[in-house]
Formats: C-alpha cells, sequence, structure tokens
C-alpha cells in the first residue's frame, strides 16, 4: 500500500513510499527500467523469482503514470478457475446464470481508467490462456449474458516466476499470448544479487514493525548485521527475509532483534585442521569449501524453520529426502548450534 506521494523533488520517484527499498546495482537498474514503463501506457512483463516484489513493481507503474487516480486491480490467475473464468474477468448481466441475481462489471469492469494486472500468469490454464489473449488483442470484451461488444480503458501489467519461453517450447503456454504480454519486460533481481540490499531492508522492516506493534526502538544485534553483509541463497528473496526480522521481533524480548543467522565461512577461514585453504592443493580446497558452506547453509535453513524438516526442505528448494540425507551427512540436528561450536 502506498502511504505517501510515491513523487520526489525534481520528478525523481520516492521509490521508498512504493515499498521498493535498495541500493545495489542490479535493483537501482531494475527501477530506472519501471520508471520508463510507466511513462507509457504500454502492457509490461515483470518477471522475477518468487519474494522479489512483482505485485510491488507493479504497483510502482500505476502510481507512476497517468492512470495513478484510477483503480489498481490484481487478478490471481492461479485462482481463476475455467467454470467461471467469463464471469469472473469479464462480468455478466443478471439472469446470465443461475446465481446472476445482479449484473456485475467483473475485474476487468473495476479496473476501467487503471490498471489490471494479472498476477503468477504461467498459472493460467489453456482455457484462460485462449480467453485472456482475445481480451488483450485490442482490450474488446463481452459480458456473459450481454450482446454488445465493451472496450476496457486499462493498462494490462503481467507477473510470472516461471521461464515462459520455456513452456512455450513444452506447449504448456501459448505463443502468442506471450507475444502480447511482453511488450515491455522488466526483470526484478534476486536478494542474493542485490550486493547490501538485505542489512538496508532488515533495518527498513524492523523500522516498520517498532511503528506497527507500537514498541520501544529495537536494533538488529550486531552479529545480525555481520552476517547480512555477508552473500547468502536467500531463496524467497525479500519476502523470507522479511519473515525471518518478522518473527525475530516477535519472539525476542527486548531492544536486541537477533536473527539467528549463521556466518558463512569464507575462503580465508581456517579449515577444522588450523590450515588456510590457500594451503591445500585446488581440489582438497575446493571439496573443504564445498563440505563447510554446505553445513553452514542447512544449518542456517534450519534455524529459519523453527527445526521443521519439510519447511527447510522447501526453502532450499530441495526434495525432503534429500535435503534429510545432507543433514544426516554433516551430523546436524534438526536446531541448535553447529557441532564443534
Amino acid at each position: 500500500m502506498v502511504t505517501r506521494s510515491p513523487s520526489a523533488g525534481g520528478g525523481s520517484p520516492d521509490w521508498a513510499a512504493l515499498n521498493l527499498i535498495g541500493r545495489s546495482a542490479p535493483f537501482r537498474a531494475a527501477l530506472a527500467l519501471l520508471q520508463q514503463c510507466a511513462q507509457v501506457d504500454a502492457t509490461v512483463l515483470l518477471c522475477g523469482e518468487t519474494g522479489t516484489g512483482k505485485e510491488l513493481a507493479a504497483r510502482a507503474i500505476h502510481y507512476l503514470s497517468a492512470r495513478r487516480s484510477g483503480p489498481f486491480v490484481p487478478v490471481n490467475c492461479g485462482a481463476l478457475p475455467d467454470s467461471i473464468l467469463e464471469a469472473e474477468l469479464f462480468g455478466h448481466t443478471r439472469g446470465a446464470f443461475t446465481d446472476a441475481r445482479t449484473d456485475s462489471p467483473g475485474l476487468v469492469g473495476l479496473a476501467q481508467g487503471g490498471t489490471l494486472f494479472f498476477d503468477e500468469v504461467d498459472s493460467l490454464s489453456p482455457r484462460a490462456q485462449a480467453a485472456i489473449l482475445r481480451f488483450v488483442q485490442d482490450l474488446s470484451y463481452r459480458r456473459l449474458g450481454a450482446a454488445r461488444i465493451e472496450h476496457a480503458d486499462v493498462r494490462l501489467v503481467a507477473a510470472t516466476n516461471a521461464d515462459l519461453d520455456a513452456l512455450v517450447r513444452s506447449g504448456r503456454f501459448r505463443q502468442d499470448l506471450l507475444f502480447r504480454l511482453n511488450l515491455l519486460a522488466v526483470a526484478l533481481p534476486p536478494l542474493r544479487e542485490r550486493a547490501g540490499d538485505a542489512l538496508l531492508l532488515a533495518h527498513e522492516f524492523v523500522l516498520r514493525l517498532v511503528a506497527q506493534y507500537r514498541s520501544a526502538p529495537r536494533a538488529l544485534t550486531p552479529a545480525s548485521v555481520q552476517a547480512l553483509q555477508q552473500a547468502r541463497p536467500w531463496a524467497g528473496n525479500v519476502r523470507e527475509l522479511e519473515h525471518l526480522v518478522h518473527r525475530a521481533f516477535l519472539l525476542q524480548v527486548g531492544d536486541a532483534v537477533e536473527l539467528g543467522l549463521v556466518p558463512v565461512p569464507s575462503a580465508a577461514a581456517a579449515t577444522p585442521a588450523g590450515h588456510r585453504f590457500a594451503d591445500l592443493g585446488f581440489a582438497d580446497a575446493k571439496a573443504l569449501a564445498i563440505r563447510e558452506f554446505e553445513r553452514s547453509y542447512l544449518h542456517d535453513v534450519l534455524q529459519r524453520a523453527g527445526g521443521n524438516l519439510s519447511l527447510a526442505a522447501r526453502i532450499a528448494g530441495k526434495e525432503r529426502s534429500r535435503f534429510g540425507k545432507l543433514v544426516r551427512k554433516h551430523g546436524l540436528h534438526r536446531a541448535g548450534p553447529l557441532p564443534g561450536t
């Protein structure tokens, strides 16, 4: 939700007001593209992993555009059943079907003068893809039970976390629909590629939580600050970080917020035998580095998941049984300190 005007002095957007926070070069490049897209009334396709902020980006395009005073209507494509697809999207007249007791404008009608946002567009069924293709060609549609063709005054934005080109090649997504949606495209970078932004975001989340819960001021612990400055996988991206900070904020007492992140070993770190990686042959050093990374990463994910092996496997993007084998391989428990620490 935008809480203040997204326009800043000199015409530069106030990205913080749009909940898009970051200073890294890849993220700033994405913001610059969003600003360009907002200036033209054309269809935009937003791409990026889960949790990278695609809906926030769609809202930014809307609020920075000439349509900012109009509605922003999100459509969860994964929740559109074929049986009521046309009625939900395009609306219906009274008596069009058994339960149609009144006229309905549909989601397209509700978005008139504003932006219609198709989220998770990759989840559309073949029938839904065909229906939306006809609509995006010229923004014409007909409400269920009506005789008159109407024209929508909307701007279309779509989002996906899937590789649509790969889905086209496998026959699961229509190439003609991809062409229509992919007029302008913006790729949102994953958090692991946004150097320095994790710490910046975590500080912002703490400030917001203090305001939300009306608590005394709190701050991240030095250990958490140090851990956030290291490169981490962040499988769930910004959403994962936000949930991590929120959980730590709620469960801890006092003015310190400890995230419980395990430091990632560096190439200069001492080995268990007291050697440096450079003292070993390349193959041995590489094998040791992989072992140390796996061990720390697995422990970190298990801590974030509160010891829940299934949840930890999902965060890591691994099948549960294979994840469990890795945990046992490194002699880790579902929670608790690393062995030997």
